[in-house]
């Protein structure tokens, strides 16, 4: 395997290379995804199990009852359950806190302002089933789900492990569905004859996941497009085999990861270079991911670093100290210190882990209690409360040339 690229950040071709991202899909998948969705939704049942069949293998029901799922949750081993146990209360511990709050206020006299919060109805979580089996993003989809009230939480996963059933048993999901892919996001945007339909859809998956609910998202909510997981990690000091050690962790993901490493310390970047070397695997796709996505760019001073990894935005962001903390401000995760290890909120820190990549994290964070409630606005005004505004309003709306506006307040107030 060739080494890690080392690249100076003068080298802007290299840089821009690294760090830009083709923010254009595969037309290809685009286009496969575009008719799997179209067919699902027109024929419900018939094309889901078909593709159902055909991509996941599946020979059983489609949905596990209550008692195959206790069942199965079962199979875990018990070190497993309790750990998911401790992860769920960190999950809920900040979850509780993400919820946002109702409030009533006056604006004016007889003017009144209520922000009511209102859980959605129901939820899809998406549980990816391929190389590893994933029962954390259950966790991190499910409970803050659960947590902001809402009363039908399902999951979506192709091939639920045992650790993944212990997982929708600790998190109170309601429903449980073996399938995946396009069909399966398909299928709870639009609702089958067994599948219902759901208000938000959540969770990571694999390109075809990530098209479906970009198509889909005209017409049922989404968290967001979720590209290959990504890490930058900026600082000046080791450990080098700390740093290695995270770089290596990420791309493990997927042959696609990005794991980038950004420093003004020329010596620290070559001996993060050589413990990547060190430390890699023989086998699996960090090594593909970190020869393909991977790369250290030396930069002139900390001050370069910092506004590097804010044009990336990256969906993890492990950097050495506060100072460097407070000037990244486009980062779906920061983390901070050696000892703060990235994988360690994949898990149990109780921060989620479903954040946004490509870049998104400019403009929003990562999935929260907060996405999974409507806030509405309700207003109430008394007849002091209308003729107090009505100045205002009946001004406003005639100098945008909306009469008939300006007439509904001016006989109420007559």
């Amino acid at each position: 395997m060739n080494a890690i690229r080392i690249i100076r950040s003068s080298d802007s071709v290299a840089v821009d290379r690294l760090v830009s991202v083709d923010r254009d899909g595969a037309p290809s998948i685009e286009r496969r995804v575009a008719e799997i969705v179209s067919r699902v939704r027109r024929a419900g049942d018939r094309a889901l199990l078909g593709y159902a069949r055909r991509f996941d293998k599946l020979r059983r029901p489609l949905e596990l009852t209550p008692r195959e799922m206790r069942e199965g949750a079962q199979q875990a081993s018990v070190s497993v359950r309790r750990a998911l146990g401790e992860a769920a209360d960190h999950i809920r511990t900040v979850s509780r806190r993400q919820v946002p709050k109702g409030f009533r206020v006056t604006t004016a006299p007889g003017v009144l302002v209520e922000q009511r919060v209102i859980p959605l109805d129901r939820v899809g979580c998406y549980v990816p089933g391929g190389r590893y089996a994933l029962p954390s993003s259950l966790l991190m989809t499910a409970i803050p789900a659960q947590v902001a009230g809402v009363a039908d939480v399902m999951v979506a996963c192709p091939r639920p492990e045992p650790i993944v059933l212990a997982a929708a048993i600790e998190a109170g999901v309601t429903r449980l569905f073996q399938m995946g892919g396009a069909h399966a996001i398909a299928a709870m945007a639009y609702g089958t004859e067994t599948v219902p339909q759901v208000d938000k859809i959540v969770g990571p998956g694999n390109r075809y996941v990530a098209a479906a609910k970009a198509l889909v998202s005209r017409d049922c909510g989404i968290d967001f497009y979720a590209g290959p997981t990504e890490i930058v990690i900026v600082s000046d000091k080791g450990p080098a085999n700390f740093i290695a050690a995270d770089l290596i962790a990420q791309a493990e993901h997927d042959v696609e990861a990005r794991a980038i490493f950004i420093t003004s310390n020329r010596g620290l970047a070559r001996d993060v270079a050589a413990e990547v070397m060190r430390q890699m695997p023989a086998d699996g796709p960090a090594r593909q991911s970190v020869a393909a996505h991977g790369g250290i760019i030396v930069t002139r001073n900390e001050t370069e670093s910092i506004a590097l990894a804010n044009r990336i935005a990256p969906e993890h962001l492990v950097c050495a100290s506060e100072r460097i903390a407070r000037g990244v401000r486009c980062a779906g995760a920061i983390f901070i210190g050696q000892h703060t290890a990235q994988v360690a909120g994949d898990y149990a820190i109780g921060s989620n882990h479903v954040l946004p990549t490509r870049g998104a994290a400019r403009f929003r964070g990562g999935l929260s209690a907060a996405d999974f409630v409507r806030v509405t606005s309700v207003q109430r005004v008394t007849a002091r409360g209308l003729a107090g505004l009505a100045p205002t309003v009946v001004t406003l709306a005639r100098a945008e040339g909306l009469a008939a506006h300006a007439a509904t307040i001016e006989v109420r107030v007559k």
